[in-house]
This record gives C-alpha cells, structure tokens and sequence, in this order.
C-alpha cells in the first residue's frame, strides 16, 4: 500500500481535511533541527572576526598547528550521525530520505541528554567501501562518527574498517548502545537477586547486530553463558548454514552445547534478551529457571508482554516507554560520545562502555526494585554520570588526548 500524502496545508492526509490532526507531522514539519551563531554578528566589527579578516588568522594557525582545530572549531563538540537508511527502526530498508526523521532524532538526542552536537548524514549507497570512503572524507569535520541504523552484517565491516582507518571515535549505536544498557541492567537485575553475571546463562533471541554485540560485551563483562538463536535456531557449532560473523560468534558462546530452537535453548535459562521481534510461546518462558529475568526488547510489541512475563519472571524489562525498565540506547550513546569528546579519545574500547555501564547501574543506587533496575532516560545524574566514568576510562586505557 502507499503511503499517505500529507496535504502541507493541514498536516492531514490529501483530501480528508476532516480527519483528526497528526501531531507527529505537524511536530515534524520543517525538520526537528537547526544550525545556529554561538558568537554575535551584529555590525562590520563583529563581521570582520567571525569571518574575514580575523578568520584567516585562525587558519593559519591550524594549519601550522593542526591539533589546534580542536581549540578554534567545533570539530571536538560535534558527531556525524551517518546512515544509509538499510535498517531503520523496525521500518527496514527505506532509504536515505525516509531515514532523515529518525537521523534528526538522533541529532536532538545527542544535544538533549548530553549536551553535543550531531549532525545527521544519510548517504545515497549502500556499498560498504563507498560508506567507508566517504566516512574517511567527511572526518576532519567530525570529532566522532555514530554510525545509526545499517544492516547486519555489512554494518560490522563498516564499523570495522572506519576504526582502523580513524583516529576519532566510531560507534554503531545499535550495536554498543543497546549492550551497554542491557549490562546496566542486567547487572541490577543479578544483584537484586542476589546473583553475579558470572552466575547466568542467558539466551538472546536474534543474531543481527545487536544480538552479536550483546552477546559479546556480555561475556567480556563476565556473564557465564549465553547461547544466540537466529531464525534457523541456536547458533551452534554443528550447524553448517552460518555467515562468518555467526561462526565466529559460535565459537565464543553456547558453552552448554546446545542445538535446536529457541525453545529450547530457554529451558532452565536465567535470562532471556529479545532483539528480534516475532513471539516467545508462554511455555517456553514459563520452563526457565526461578528467579529469571525477561529483557523483551522489541519495538512496539515485545516478544513477551509484560503481563505473561511478570507470570514467571523476578525481573521484566522492554524497550517502550510505557512499561518500567526501559532498555533505552539514550541512556548510553549521548553520555559515551560526551566523555570521548572532553578528552579527545581516539576511539571507543570495551573498557569505556563497560564503564558507561556501571555508571548507568549506579546511577539506581538505594532505590534497586523489581521495577527499577534501569534509571529514565530524563533522570539527570545519568549523562553527568556516564561521561565522567568514560572519560576517566579513556584515560586509564591510554586512549585520551587531553
């Protein structure tokens, strides 16, 4: 089915001038953004040393002192958000154009909760050397690259090959994000239960970017098993249908050796992460084990609702804003690119998110309940909280400039 026209005049669908008012259009009308002066222009004096002469000046010192442009521009206050609009939301392969609105979000998150300055980049190819090419050349303008919503698997090449080739912080969001605050909140969860991750087995339904990444910052950070099921079933070592990004994820989970579904692999399990949309019959998540722990995550409709999961489980928490505990990527990004940013990183390590992680579980502190095992994202101890911790990390690690 197409989709709707909007009538610019009435912010209603063509031709039914009737119909109730859409606030999301009208919200979204003329873009949800804008550049503006931090410095006044108000007379030829003003003009002259914001633009020539005096910025010759300037110039010309960076270019004898080029780490000066940290100093004299925004380069280390502002992050391209970058896409090519293959994987957005739950909305798929839409392209560059349909991806802007969700690409200005971002923008205005990364302003909002931590206080930097995004700029939204969606490219016009889908070819992962192509992305990467232009990412390197758009990069002296950049103090970081948060690559948003690019499909598995190219989006790990993609990532991959700008690491290697940048000496600024590149982050794909759907990736760290989500495991970032997926640890912050599991590690309440275990402690509300008296429990360590080194204690839980969990199963992740979905082997697309987020699952892969989940599942390996979960067991850097100490989880004890976790076993990942793709549509085809647990990734597993016997099965002969992988892609190299799900052999190589075979080799490091699935300790207990297990085969088959997802079902399956749910039984006598202390945690479930869902990041792939679809259903979790109610038998499966009542065969876990006691005490368990019910991360539902997809968006708007979780693979468990809540109510069949509060049947079984201590801990339930899902990626809408309507149900308590919610796994919110705002949480993390916007306070990992501030700390990087403040002390000029030179890339993000496994260190600097499992920081932002525990300075995002903290953050609960005396207050750890059932119910709140994972702070709002309006809660305003959480980006102060994660940029101190990630940049106090990039300095530990040798990945700070300043």
């Amino acid at each position: 089915m197409a989709a709707e026209i909007v009538n610019p005049r009435s912010d209603s669908p063509e031709g039914a001038q009737d119909e109730p008012f859409d606030p999301a259009f009208a919200l979204h009308r003329g873009g949800k953004m804008a550049i503006s002066a931090t410095v006044p222009l108000r007379d030829k004096d003003d003009l002259s040393l914001a633009y020539t002469p005096g910025v010759a000046k300037v110039c010309t010192a960076i270019a004898e002192q080029p780490e000066l442009v940290h100093d004299y521009t925004w380069k280390s206050q502002v992050v391209a958000v970058v896409t090519d609009g293959t994987a957005v939301l739950g909305l798929g392969d839409i392209g560059p154009e349909a991806s802007l609105p969700v690409m200005e979000g971002k923008a205005i998150l990364f302003k909002q909760f931590g206080g930097v300055d995004a700029v939204p980049i969606a490219l016009a190819t889908t070819d992962t050397d192509e992305i990467v090419e232009t990412v390197v050349r758009l990069a002296p303008s950049f103090g970081g690259v948060n690559l948003e919503d690019i499909s598995a698997p190219r989006c790990f090449e993609i990532e991959r090959k700008l690491q290697e080739r940048l000496d600024i912080p590149v982050f794909h969001d759907d990736q760290h994000g989500t495991a970032v605050v997926t640890l912050a909140a599991l590690r309440n969860a275990a402690k509300l239960t008296g429990r360590t991750l080194g204690d839980l087995r969990g199963v992740i339904s979905g082997a697309g970017a987020a699952g892969v990444a989940i599942a390996k910052f979960l067991l850097e950070a100490g989880l004890g098993d976790v076993a990942v099921a793709d549509r085809k079933g647990v990734v597993s070592r016997d099965r002969d249908d992988l892609t190299p990004v799900k052999r190589e994820l075979a080799e490091i989970t699935n300790k207990a050796g297990i085969s088959g579904s997802l079902e399956t692999a749910l039984a006598g399990a202390d945690v479930f992460i869902g990041v792939s949309g679809g259903t979790v019959p109610e038998a499966a998540v009542a065969s876990m084990a006691p005490n368990a722990f019910v991360f539902a995550m997809a968006n708007p409709n979780p693979e468990v609702h809540p109510d069949v999961a509060h049947k079984y489980a201590a801990v339930v928490a899902t990626g809408r804003s309507d149900y308590p505990n919610q796994i919110n990527n705002v949480l993390a990004f916007p306070g990992i690119f501030a700390g990087a940013l403040q002390v000029r990183a030179s890339r993000i390590t496994e260190g600097m998110k499992i920081a932002a992680a525990n300075a995002l579980a903290d953050v609960v502190g005396e207050q750890l309940a059932a119910d709140y095992v994972i702070p709002s994202p309006f809660d305003e101890r959480v980006a102060p909280a994660v940029t101190a911790a990630v940049a106090a990390a990039a300095r530990a690690e040798g990945v700070a400039r300043r």
